[in-house]
């Protein structure tokens, strides 16, 4: 019976002194080491008394273990050896009881119960923004996780450094409580140029999510009108907030790519809003559009919606 357990490598508890006890294997489960969130090292000692042996580790997060590692040899000697296995797939945070047991021919010898405790898996913050860039008045959304032990119903806080990105990071709004999964979104209103931003964590250990630029493009309103001389149009619109000296591009728009048909400079318009306006001779009707170029780092280049023109 104990030979066909090592063979299978399911270990049982032989009846004591069924085929020997006194050559059964001796054994003293040990202790453990590596320990992280998911994995740990178990010792133990055979001392197979002279016959072939086999030996696992029994583990589970009670004494009735529940799972075990693969049967591994443990030799033939007469006397007492050191041996180990690691055990993965484990819980954070959890305690662990384990055992050594062996078999050879004679039977099967059990270790006494010992506990280990894994680690906390390490809070780690991750954030992205949607969407990005965000069109100049328009509200976009900051969300993310905090990942690892204790990361559910925590409270974290957005912190933005607009540019030139020489401020400092400061507080936007109010915090907010993770949810059960440790994920989180900040609604972001009225961001008026490019900034950095950041999740910190409020109160205990802090931690700092990696730091990501959201971009503000202009807002380009695109528009039309006919003239009295034929085949011309004057082009025509707004951006905001006032980008006085940018380049406009006037583009028509074809199956994979866009032909340029011409483009001017931004002019003043208002404190808030700035213009451009051009006539052209429009070679093709069709579908165009504006791309206003921003080289000021404080906003980012943006095309207007597209428009028909026939």
């Amino acid at each position: 019976m104990a030979a066909a357990m090592l063979a299978c490598g399911v270990l049982a508890s032989a009846p004591a002194g069924a085929l020997g006890a006194s050559s059964a294997p001796v054994v003293s489960t040990g202790g453990s080491s590596n320990v992280s969130f998911s994995s740990a090292l178990l010792y133990g000692y055979v001392d197979p008394n002279g016959l072939a042996t086999g030996y696992v580790f029994q583990y589970g997060t009670t004494s009735g273990y529940g799972a075990q590692t693969p049967l591994a040899p443990a030799g033939s000697g007469k006397s007492s050896i050191k041996l180990s296995q690691t055990v993965t797939g484990l819980q954070p945070y959890t305690t662990y009881h384990f055992r050594i047991v062996a078999v050879n021919a004679t039977g099967t010898s059990n270790g006494r119960d010992r506990t280990f405790r894994t680690a906390k898996v390490p809070l780690s913050l991750q954030i992205t923004s949607v969407p990005d860039p965000v069109v100049f008045g328009s509200p976009f959304v900051v969300e993310g996780h905090l990942f690892g032990t204790g990361g559910a119903n925590r409270e974290v806080r957005l912190e933005a450094n607009p540019f030139p990105y020489l401020g400092g990071f400061r507080a936007v709004g109010n915090p907010e409580v993770t949810d059960g999964a440790g994920g989180f979104s900040f609604p972001y209103l009225g961001l008026l140029e490019n900034a950095q931003l950041r999740v910190v964590t409020v109160g205990g250990t802090l931690v700092t999510s990696p730091v990501v630029v959201e971009s503000v493009a202009v807002r380009v309103a695109f528009h039309v009108a006919r003239t009295r001389h034929r085949g011309r149009v004057r082009l025509y619109g707004t951006i905001a907030p006032a980008e006085v000296g940018a380049l406009v591009g006037f583009q028509l728009l074809r199956p994979g790519n866009s032909i340029n048909e011409g483009g001017t400079v931004v002019k003043p318009g208002t404190l808030t809003v700035s213009r451009f306006s051009r006539i052209v001779r429009l070679r093709h009707p069709g579908v165009y559009r504006a791309l206003v170029k921003i080289a000021d780092g404080a906003h980012v280049s943006a095309y207007s919606p597209p428009i028909f023109i026939r």
